[in-house]
């Protein structure tokens, strides 16, 4: 049962005074204690009754709250029969620990509460136990030796009617039962289940979708793959994968849950044989970046070259063309994570892009054979041969977003070139990854151009760098450029020091906005338009709905105020340069 379901139940006398977003939690006990320290007698999921003996001032509730959050209580209900109102501190300490707190009235007996909750969660049990036991049994003979993870799956639909699929970071199925999810149903479980994640709530998580709930259960990847011993969770949550469950979860009976989590755990399991299988190529990747950041001879690189394409080219044998990415994903220091050292990117970069440079219309495990990712120090660089992965320009990208491309681009021309391109690689991937990177994180990506010989490989990774570095300079969580963006001056911008940036815009910028402040103006909106209509007045008054000589008398209060002449080019390049570092 559900801590909401106690709500309803009126005979219980019970408020909710904290914690309203955890009322989906399910309730599998319930204990009565004042003890100050009842951890010993705690395992998980019941609702704790107290009637507050154990509290003699204010400092004593967060360290009792601790620990019951520590033990994975559902909740907690504290009554007014002792003290009266319930003590403030008590309630801050739960908001903190997202721990939902009831108030009991004191005409109701934690008798009355506790038979209730007894009766509920051993009527579930008694009709379920028996046939989740067996089909545990079955389940944990069914696992990857005996036919990968759609074995498991179609028993879960076959004997619980359960429909489920295991998705990626990205929500790009590697495996299902039945029909398969569609990309963009995938994409949004995904980031639900990424912003849940971060949020540090409990699995399995919940999401409703167009009318159909679904419960999310992560698959941890313990294997030998596995990003060692993560110290905070930024350091998995873009590499692990999940199970998203056609069904609400959240009443379900421990026996049931603990049936998922083993499925979970069999799932695992192949993704450490994927993550193995993937050792060569990371192996060979990392042989071929040594041999070109060592500056080593075209012949040396070219013989590795051809070792490994046999490899990334099953049956090809010689790649025509090689590109290059560059990933980074970076992390604001905080609080915990900041304390306990910085967090290791490289690691979570180099899985994500192996990820992301899968065809998202490919499902299944292997589907990632032909791209080789090795990573160095903070980056991850990949080695894509081609033909490999030929991505089309969506059309949905023409108008830009975080990752989209540099002013004026001409998107037939692109759209006819071979391998990848920026902007659509993350084109299917850009929700779920925002939300895993939430407030703290940002990825950032450079594709170099195709080239056709060992000689231009160390071209290609500068390019790429470069490229990753143009996308660090713009705004959003993910972002990306490519290697036709780096004959544009916004090659330029990513390499100004911060502070040059700052003392620049002020400049010229800061007379603006402190005008626009104090009379709504709207001369940096103004200066903007001007700038976009290359100073054509006719066009900019228009655009702006303004009347010429209203434009004419906003363009010199902006001259007026900067000191610059808006008919000469060094201005407009000086004032143009300072909008896009703004």
């Amino acid at each position: 049962m559900r801590l909401r379901a106690l709500l309803e139940t009126d005979a219980l006398g019970l408020r909710l005074l904290g914690g309203e977003d955890e009322l989906d939690r399910t309730v599998r006990g319930v204990m009565t204690t004042d003890l100050r320290d009842p951890s010993r007698y705690l395992s998980g999921g019941e609702l704790v009754l107290t009637g507050l003996a154990w509290h003699r001032d204010a400092a004593d509730s967060e360290p009792f709250v601790r620990i019951l959050a520590g033990a994975g209580v559902a909740g907690l209900a504290a009554g007014e029969a002792e003290l009266g109102d319930i003590p403030a501190d008590l309630l801050e300490a739960c908001l903190h620990h997202r721990l939902p707190l009831f108030a009991v009235h004191e005409t109701v007996a934690f008798a009355t509460i506790t038979e209730y909750v007894v009766r509920q969660v051993s009527g579930e049990r008694a009709g379920d136990l028996a046939a989740v036991v067996d089909r545990h049994r079955r389940l944990m003979t069914s696992g990857p030796a005996g036919g990968g993870p759609e074995v498991v799956l179609d028993l879960l639909t076959s004997d619980l009617d359960l429909r489920a699929w295991v998705l990626s970071p990205t929500g790009r199925q590697i495996a299902g039962a039945g029909a398969p999810l569609p990309g963009p149903l995938g994409a949004t479980l995904a980031g639900h289940h990424l912003a849940a994640t971060r949020t540090g709530r409990r699995a399995p998580h919940r999401a409703a979708v167009a009318g159909t709930t679904y419960s999310l259960f992560p698959i941890r990847n313990t294997g030998r793959g596995a990003v060692p011993a993560a110290r905070d969770v930024r350091e998995s949550v873009l590499s692990d994968w999940l199970l998203a469950v056609e069904a609400d979860a959240s009443d379900w009976p421990a026996a049931r849950l603990d049936l998922l989590q083993g499925v979970t755990q069999l799932i695992a399991v192949e993704r450490d044989r994927r993550d193995a299988a993937r050792t060569v190529r990371r192996r060979l990747a990392q042989e071929v970046l040594e041999l070109v950041q060592a500056g080593a001879a075209p012949a040396e690189i070219a013989a590795r070259l051809r070792v490994a394409a046999p490899v990334l080219l099953p049956g090809l044998g010689v790649a025509p063309q090689w590109q290059v990415v560059v990933a980074r994903v970076d992390w604001s220091a905080s609080g915990q994570a900041a304390a306990a050292g910085e967090i290791a990117s490289g690691p979570v970069a180099q899985a994500l892009l192996e990820e992301i440079l899968v065809d998202p219309a490919v499902s299944g495990p292997d589907s990632a054979d032909r791209i080789a990712v090795a990573h160095t120090g903070e980056e991850a660089i990949a080695l894509v041969p081609l033909p490999a992965i030929v991505t089309a320009l969506p059309e949905s990208e023409s108008e830009g977003g975080d990752a989209g491309r540099a002013d004026g681009e001409d998107a037939d021309a692109l759209a006819g070139e071979p391998g990848l391109h920026a902007d659509a690689l993350l084109a299917s991937v850009r929700e779920p990854l925002s939300a895993g990177l939430a407030d703290d994180g940002r990825l950032t990506l450079g594709v170099s151009a195709a080239v056709h010989s060992a000689e231009g490989l160390r071209g290609a990774l500068e390019e790429a760098r470069h490229a990753r570095r143009v996308a660090a300079a713009r705004p959003g969580r993910v972002c990306a450029a490519g290697h036709h963006e780096l004959a544009s001056h916004v090659l330029l911008l990513p390499f100004v020091p911060d502070d040059v940036r700052r003392a620049f815009t002020a400049r010229l910028l800061d007379p603006l906005r402190d005008y626009d402040r104090r009379h709504r103006a709207e001369l940096i909106e103004t200066l903007e338009a001007f700038l976009d209509c290359d100073g054509s007045w006719t066009r900019c008054a228009a655009r702006l709905h303004l009347h010429v000589n209203t434009l004419r008398y906003r363009v010199g209060r902006i001259e007026q105020l900067t000191g610059r002449d808006l008919s000469r080019l060094e201005d407009k390049l000086d004032f143009f340069l300072a909008l896009r570092m703004s």
